[in-house]
């Protein structure tokens, strides 16, 4: 956006909009496209192109001294260029004209703006195209390597810059090497002077101070070379590389990763984990096989591979089971790396190196510890069994029923099995029995757990019975007896003090006589009878009382 080339003695003027045709063939479909500006000072990082405002994503700075400082700034427009397509492009609002000042007398001062297009051509050989990017000054000697090529054609290889602030009239050593050899594009490129002003697309020597510049180094790298090497010198003119394009036929995949998602279950820590293996932006296909390390906190959690050979620009997906140890934090970082057999190293040689990594934090699901209710007491029905509500030990919790579920064993809770149908009429299967409780507490739930007991309660004994065989009330049924206190010893007197009548646990009475000399066998007659109830049980006493018969 310089009016002439800057100098001591030049204007200290700068244009604050230029414009731009851009023209693309039909049969070039636009990948990317990337706006770069620069200038000096610190930074307009707030510019229009076309009218539509744009914010620096990202940006850079270099510097002479203290006083001469520099910017350059980025921002993907891909949208708006496959948007309007071929046309006029105007950036705008790109106002330096307060900030150039100081610059002037040391013939420092510049803007300027380039889009760099990256497109797909189906005429074109599959190429590996690299942008690289930042702000650089050239000083006596700059030297970048291009690691992970995997050159098979040299023909059409090519590489591009942006560049700033370079001068025509100082041509001192200014040169660019590949791999040793000075490259050059006479007569607008000359050996000598790289950085003059010059834009090898339109053939143009009036960008005062700004270079966009392609050459031709297909005799400058071999087939099978898996590196090169650029070299960038300047003798005495200040330059700074804002982007560097290579475009050769090396062809290899680019393995990258997405988990895509994870499920965890309450008190497990049994990761299941989605994730994606891509191969986008490659020019070679990623092979079966390729290994997959899962790392947590720097440590092996798991591997696994790839499953098929994955083309350029597609993916695989799939998942996998991952194990933690119990005594982990629960707010977990998983670590995926493709192209990692689990010592951080990889088996396949790729395009880029440093991309094969994503993670995701994940929030286990952790059970709090058993909560102990209060214990739920039953009298022996028999057989120490007694009916329970189970919803009665809960009456200290805040509960909704539906979200409550009952089960024998705590393995049963926890793989959700052989809960207990009715808990509002169970019988215990043991005494005493251990209950576990589920309840339901978003995210997860909570456990509790009560035990079930029984008591031998004092039994209920009748006043009287009728034993006459028509099967009602024909014995004497004390009520809570039985099968209870198994070793009770029941007595029966008739109304002379005599005992007619001895029983026991496998022996109720059935109005008959047991004991004496004469009777024994015969029905008791109609009448008033004595007993004496010995339950055999140190917390009772025996009971005594009366029961009447009557046929």
């Amino acid at each position: 956006m310089n009016t002439v080339e800057n100098g001591t003695f030049g204007p200290c003027i700068i244009l604050t909009s230029s414009s731009a045709n851009l023209s693309i063939n039909s049969d070039q479909n636009v990948v990317a496209a990337y706006l770069y500006w620069a200038g000096s000072h610190t930074g307009d990082f707030n510019i229009s192109l076309n009218n539509i405002d744009i914010t620096a994503e990202r940006t850079f700075s270099d510097a002479i001294d203290t006083d001469r400082v520099f910017f350059a700034a980025f921002a993907d427009v891909t949208s708006i260029i496959l948007d309007q397509g071929s046309t006029d492009y105007t950036v705008s609002n790109f106002d330096l004209t307060n900030d150039i000042g100081p610059y002037c007398s040391t013939g420092t001062n510049f803007g300027g703006w380039a889009i760099t297009i990256i497109y797909e051509d189906n005429n074109l050989p599959l190429n590996q195209l690299n942008v690289y990017d930042g702000l650089q000054s050239v000083p006596d000697f700059l030297n970048i390597t291009l690691d992970n090529l995997n050159v098979l054609d040299n023909e059409n290889a090519k590489i591009g810059f942006i560049a700033w602030e370079g001068d025509k009239s100082l041509a001192v050593n200014e040169q660019l090497t590949i791999n040793g050899s000075v490259i050059s594009n006479a007569p607008l490129n000359p050996a000598n002077n790289a950085f003059n002003g010059t834009n090898s697309f339109t053939g143009d020597s009036n960008l005062y101070n700004m270079d966009i510049d392609v050459y031709s180094i297909q005799n400058n790298i071999n087939i099978g070379d898996t590196s090169a090497t650029i070299a960038l010198t300047s003798g005495q003119d200040f330059v700074m590389i804002n982007n560097i394009i290579t475009v050769l036929n090396s062809q290899l995949p680019d393995a990258t990763i997405i988990i895509d998602n994870n499920t965890v279950s309450c008190g497990d820590t049994t990761i299941e984990l989605f994730y994606t293996v891509y191969n986008t932006n490659s020019t070679d296909i990623l092979p079966a096989h390729t290994p997959i390390a899962f790392y947590s906190d720097g440590i092996l959690i798991d591997t696994s591979a790839t499953v098929n050979d994955i083309a350029i620009n597609a993916s695989e997906s799939n998942s996998v089971y991952l194990t933690l140890s119990d005594s982990i934090d629960p707010n977990v970082t998983i670590v995926a790396i493709v192209d990692d057999n689990g010592t951080m190293n990889g088996m396949v040689t790729e395009s880029n190196e440093n991309n094969n990594s994503t993670f995701k934090d994940i929030d286990l699901l952790i059970v709090s510890e058993i909560t102990q209710l209060p214990n739920l007491i039953g009298c022996n029905e028999g057989l120490e069994t007694s009916n329970f509500n189970l919803f009665e030990a809960l009456t200290v919790l805040n509960h909704n029923e539906e979200d409550i579920t009952f089960y024998h064993s705590l393995d049963d809770l926890e793989t959700d099995f052989n809960s207990i149908n009715v808990p509002s009429d169970y019988n215990n299967v043991s005494s005493p029995e251990t209950i576990y409780v589920k309840r339901i507490s978003d995210p997860c739930y909570e456990i509790f757990q009560f035990d079930l007991t029984i008591e031998n309660c004092p039994p209920y004994i009748p006043q009287g019975f009728s034993p006459n065989g028509d099967t009602k009330n024909d014995w004497f049924n004390i009520q809570g007896l039985y099968d209870i206190f198994t070793e009770h010893e029941l007595q029966i007197y008739n109304r002379y003090g005599e005992l007619i009548f001895v029983g026991h646990n496998e022996k109720p009475w059935f109005g008959k006589i047991n004991r004496g000399l004469n009777n024994k066998g015969n029905k008791a007659p109609v009448g008033t009878y004595y007993y004496i109830l010995n339950l055999n049980d140190p917390n009772y006493k025996p009971f005594v009382g009366w029961v009447y018969i009557n046929y």
